[in-house]
């Protein structure tokens, strides 16, 4: 994928906003989740993130048991995972709730005075070459280049060893769930089929940018399966999360946002295999504490598009769960194929 091209992610950000706002007046409350994530078994667990309900749903379909915990306004599902004891949970979108968010889970699991978190994996979609393959880059960027984030060795080499096992992945578009109505599963009805098979690649550098300009994009209470701040099973609990928008929203109205927003793009001479928004700060706060990162992204928008649509966004919102669908499934390759270096 030649940089240059627009950053991905939606354009729409306002509208959604304020669509979700309206939700917040009459949509329902609930619970359900226990309190302090810290109160779980001092277990080593690898922690999995996404950044979008749509992406962490497929994960979350497949962990079993799933416990919800809650610690200082944040979710997490612990369970296990193809066999590993697993962390779950949503960053949100954009570099600053990445970095922030991924060192609150390494805060709350702890194992006496050290973090319980012994990995980290990210699952989600990007911009790249061909929608619906995989992406698995050796390195990760947030300053187009200028510094290089590797990614671990040896969750590397079995990431290899998965692509070469063919994991099956989809190659007909789903309509998925975006209202997160969840009145019938995201891949019950397809669409199109994309022009190739997905295939899992490896190797190569992927780019994370801040179109935000290092403000954090709040998510929307019942803001569906990109904005929302909950899996959509569980798009419920609005009003603890309604001020936090309300308040967090306000600098992505000003229209010199948007300025800056379609002005962020690069004309460096790289070459990127996957352009997103936070995996390249998972992967910083990840080589301060030295924990093993790996990021799995497939590709939303890009080539190989049967109906020739305009790109990013239109693409990302068409081919979204077909991409979130086939990140999940290697990632869930790799951990069934992982060892990692706790387990006994």
């Amino acid at each position: 994928m030649p940089v240059g091209r627009a950053v991905r992610r939606p354009t729409s950000v306002v509208l959604a906003a304020l669509a979700a706002l309206a939700l917040v007046v009459s949509a329902p409350t609930a619970g359900g989740a226990e309190s302090g994530a810290a109160a779980a078994a001092c277990v080593p667990r690898t922690l999995v993130l996404s950044a979008m309900p749509v992406e962490l749903g497929p994960l979350l379909a497949q962990q079993q048991p799933s416990r919800r915990v809650s610690g200082h306004g944040r979710d997490y599902f612990v369970g296990r995972l193809r066999g590993r004891d697993t962390v779950l949970a949503l960053t949100g979108i954009g570099p600053v709730n990445a970095r922030r968010h991924t060192a609150q889970a390494l805060r709350e699991f702890r194992c006496g005075s050290r973090t319980a978190i012994q990995a980290i994996v990210f699952s989600g979609v990007a911009g790249g070459d061909y929608i619906g393959d995989v992406t698995v880059p050796a390195q990760w960027t947030l300053d187009d280049g200028k510094h290089l984030l590797r990614v671990d060795p040896g969750m590397l080499g079995v990431a290899r060893r998965v692509a070469r096992s063919r994991v099956p992945l989809e190659q007909k578009a789903p309509v998925g769930d975006p209202a997160c109505a969840c009145a019938a599963a995201p891949d019950t009805a397809t669409t199109v089929s994309v022009t190739h098979r997905p295939r899992i690649t490896v190797g190569g550098a992927g780019r994370t940018t801040d179109p935000f300009s290092g403000r954090a994009l709040p998510c929307a209470p019942a803001g569906g399966d990109v904005f929302g701040c909950e899996p959509c099973v569980l798009q419920e609990d609005v009003s603890r999360d309604a001020p936090t928008f309300g308040t967090g929203v306000v600098p992505f109205v000003d229209p010199a946002f948007f300025t800056g927003y379609f002005s962020s793009t690069s004309s460096s001479g790289h070459k990127y295999v996957a352009d997103d928004e936070e995996t390249a700060a998972v992967a910083k706060v990840a080589a301060a504490e030295h924990i093993p990162f790996i990021g799995f992204r497939a590709v939303s928008d890009g080539g190989g598009d049967p109906l020739h649509l305009p790109g990013f966004p239109v693409q990302f919102f068409y081919y979204r769960q077909l991409a979130a669908d086939n990140a999940a499934r290697a990632t869930s390759a790799f951990l069934a194929a992982w060892r990692p270096k706790h387990a006994a």
